[in-house]
């Protein structure tokens, strides 16, 4: 009798962790959020509104494609430069806010491409700057972690001809920062600078000299292809639509998105 008690709680205890992962994996499959990391403070693309809600350009394309899969759209904001923290703990499913692929396509698996940019210098008009040259000596501001701050990086002779370079937190702080007088110049996103001049009405201005291109993508952790392929195939069927256009037109008063052309 023994013996048979003794075969039957080693077989209970060899099936328990089996039921375990299966209900994990189970607990996975049905939670049925999808959750979006981003910079709250990164308009238009993603920032606090005045009624207190989570709005923008890429929060608009996320939760659209959130309610196609079937999905609660959980907006998350975080700290730019923790964000790999976050998404290698799971606390979020994907980087949706401006995300750049350039010189990061190694690092996190992508969808396609949905909108190009550039990396520029944001100046005050009275300021006499005119090009990149004349940034030489002058303190300039890029937030930490940023595609700006990698752009920088790459183009060592531009940084080094700078007499300081500031790194701060948001860009809303940088441009605090330009305004006061405090730095001479920021290297921020283009889609960003023009927004911000935009609704702000700042006596700012962009040069026409860029520091870098490129292009925008939804970043998962690598190696997450199944959520990264829901992704893109929602995304198409987005373009094919029209909904990619006419959230682009809403935002940008055209459509610059790249999926489907």
């Amino acid at each position: 009798m023994k013996k048979i008690i003794s075969v039957v709680l080693c077989a209970l205890t060899l099936a328990l962790p089996l039921c375990a992962c299966s209900s994990d994996k189970g607990s996975e499959e049905t939670s049925g959020k999808f959750v979006v990391g981003f910079d709250s403070e990164f308009p238009p693309m993603g920032f606090l509104a005045d009624d207190g809600s989570y709005t923008g350009f890429d929060l608009e394309l996320a939760e659209e494609c959130a309610n196609r899969m079937g999905k609660e759209f959980v907006a998350q904001p975080i700290a730019w430069d923790s964000k790999d923290q976050e998404l290698a703990s799971g606390n979020i499913d994907c980087i949706w806010n401006g995300f750049t692929i350039s010189g990061r396509e190694d690092q996190y698996t992508w969808t396609d491409a949905y909108m190009e940019n550039d990396q520029v210098v944001v100046v005050r008009n009275d300021s006499g700057i005119a090009s990149l040259e004349d940034l030489a000596g002058l303190t300039v501001v890029v937030q930490k972690d940023s595609s700006g701050l990698a752009a920088l990086e790459e183009n060592e002779a531009l940084t080094a001809s700078f007499g300081e370079l500031i790194q701060v937190d948001t860009y809303l702080n940088a441009m605090m920062e330009l305004e006061s007088g405090s730095v001479d110049a920021i290297v921020m996103d283009e889609i960003v600078a023009r927004y911000e001049i935009q609704t702000s009405g700042k006596d700012f201005t962009i040069l026409d000299e860029a520091v870098a291109s490129e292009e925008y993508g939804v970043g998962f952790l690598l190696g997450n292809e199944e959520l990264r392929d829901e992704v893109q195939a929602t995304l198409e069927e987005m373009a094919a639509d029209g909904t990619l256009a006419q959230i682009s037109d809403k935002w940008f008063g055209e459509d610059i998105t790249l999926i489907g052309k």
